[in-house]
């Protein structure tokens, strides 16, 4: 578990920083330093989408993972749990429940999540997910000056997702493939460069209502390998 409470314990320090430390920045400054922040998360993501092997497995696995994550309306619960936190906390900054959700999804997804916890709980080595620590607590202190002290609260679902999938990873060994995290990744990735796209101000797309595609080339490969 040190690979997942490293990097929980750099974007609470990382939100920390940008919420009180650096909260005075002028505005056009913080707001082009997220754009670049969006601009290579875009990169990336693509990047990292195009390790991609079996087209037709991402567009299948993205069209029917949205369809189910919309049917059950991820992000409306993300955004509830959100809204809850907040009144709890008294922090009414109407940037509570945004700055939650972005920096669980953008923490979450991608490649370094799944890979590195895996890593973790395999072979014990946690190098991916300490380089992608230092990643997101600088992406937190970006996201807290710009969205407030909701980005520091996405620690919580971090360390779950993360810590669930180095825990659980020794029982899974026997159905995983290297075929199957990547292309579990390369949708990831995908959804990376998503959020970098609603960073930029482009549209508004409810990337939370996506996440079930990243886990689908595992059924589809699982099944597959049945059948055949």
């Amino acid at each position: 578990m040190l690979g997942p409470l490293a990097n929980t314990a750099t974007i609470i320090i990382g939100a920390l920083i940008g919420r009180f430390a650096i909260r005075n920045v002028p505005e056009r400054v913080s707001d082009i330093i997220l754009k670049a922040i969006a601009i290579c998360l875009i990169f990336i993501g693509l990047s990292g989408a195009m390790q991609n092997n079996r087209i037709l497995l991402l567009i299948c696995s993205l069209i029917i993972g949205s369809v189910i994550g919309e049917l059950i309306d991820i992000d409306k619960g993300m955004n509830r749990l959100g809204k809850w936190a907040e009144s709890k906390l008294g922090a009414g900054d109407g940037n509570f429940s945004k700055g939650f959700v972005t920096a669980t999804i953008l923490f979450c997804t991608g490649s370094m999540a799944i890979i590195g916890s895996l890593e973790s709980g395999l072979t014990g080595s946690h190098d991916i997910l300490f380089t992608k620590s230092i990643i997101d607590g600088i992406l937190a202190v970006v996201l807290a000056s710009q969205m407030g002290i909701g980005v520091l609260f996405s620690s919580i679902p971090i360390l779950v997702y993360e810590g669930g999938m180095t825990l659980g990873a020794s029982f899974v060994k026997a159905w995983l493939t290297s075929e199957i995290i990547t292309e579990m990744s390369a949708v990831g990735s995908l959804l990376i460069a998503v959020i970098g796209f609603n960073l930029m101000g482009v549209k508004e797309i409810k990337v939370a209502n996506m996440i079930p595609a990243i886990f689908l080339p595992w059924l589809f490969i699982a099944v597959e390998n049945m059948i055949f």
